[in-house]
């Protein structure tokens, strides 16, 4: 893999993928599905889940070859793919480095999604909204209010923006598109299995290697959510880290608590998931345009989350070549 040691005007072959993918993600579609790596992910899990045991021991034990197994084999898809990209040329290697990478992270999707549940908020259509929220989180939406809809929105962009950013481009930084990959794989078993209830042992292994890789990033992706508070308009920074510190332990996840408080504290508003958690002081009642707020912070903690990626290519490269 000596070739992905080449610069290209100065700039690390790595570091032109990132932007890259980037630009695709942005200007460019979604994969069909029948193509799309994280949706073949999904089926790699599902016919794991359809054999395993879910007793106590026989469970556990599946879902731990589960957990190491499947990110490890996309991690090793991604690298053989990497390889031989790199051994065709180097441009192959940057324009299909950069496609293979854009499937695992999505900023314009969770912006468009979103913002179809704003329109769909603001014009008052709540089966549409009820819908159009099974894109956006797993919870049963079929009695949500359009107060409960926004919340939902506004914490699904906030925690999505670590795993589906932040969380990727730091892997992709540190370990190549294998890490970009095997991250993708985890979050999605954590999604798929992770969870209490049939998958209480299958899920338990998933769900914890999810908790441990997104340490670092959760915590990143809160602090560039409070920076970005300090700028973006109706947001307050003191609140955003006040609510953050005091209320990120209140949900079940050790990391997605950081920016969801986060985000109440910033616009001073109450996020809630009844039985589960409240976050944030209620100041105000929420509105569709907190909707908007929240992509707005996304963009923001996006574009540093960038900057440091490349930062971090960089200095990787120059301590290690």
């Amino acid at each position: 893999m000596s070739q992905l040691s080449l610069y290209i005007a100065d700039i690390p072959l790595e570091a032109g993928v990132l932007i890259l993918a980037v630009i695709l993600d942005l200007l460019g579609r979604e994969l069909p599905g029948r193509i799309h790596p994280t949706v073949w992910m999904g089926y790699t899990v599902s016919v794991a889940q359809r054999v395993a045991p879910r007793t106590r021991v026989a469970g556990l034990v599946a879902g731990t070859l589960i957990a190491v197994f499947i990110p490890a084999f996309w991690a090793a898809c991604a690298w053989v793919a990497s390889w031989g990209l790199a051994e065709l040329h180097w441009a192959a290697y940057l324009i299909g480095g950069a496609a293979l990478l854009k499937t695992t992270f999505a900023v314009r999707m969770l912006h468009r999604v979103a913002a179809q549940t704003e329109s769909l908020a603001v014009q008052g259509d709540l089966p549409g909204l009820r819908h159009n929220m099974r894109s956006l989180v797993s919870r049963d939406a079929s009695e949500m209010t359009v107060g409960q809809a926004i919340a939902a929105t506004v914490e699904s962009v906030s925690e999505n923006t670590t795993d589906s950013l932040v969380g990727v481009w730091l892997a992709f930084a540190f370990f190549g598109l294998p890490g970009a990959f095997a991250y993708r794989a985890i979050n999605t078993l954590d999604s798929m299995i992770g969870y209490r209830g049939e998958y209480e042992f299958l899920g338990k292994a998933a769900a914890r290697l999810d908790d441990l890789v997104n340490l670092v990033p959760a915590r990143v992706t809160a602090l560039l959510l409070g920076l970005g508070s300090l700028m973006l308009p109706g947001q307050r920074a003191g609140e955003a880290f006040r609510v953050m510190w005091r209320d990120h332990a209140r949900t079940s996840s050790p990391n997605a608590g950081w920016t969801m408080a986060g985000m109440a504290g910033a616009l001073g508003v109450e996020l809630a998931k009844e039985g589960h958690y409240r976050l944030g002081d209620s100041t105000r009642p929420l509105e569709p345009r907190d909707i908007t707020r929240s992509v707005q912070s996304m963009y923001f903690i996006a574009g540093l989350g960038i900057a440091i990626t490349l930062a971090l290519l960089l200095l990787k490269e120059r301590m290690f070549g």
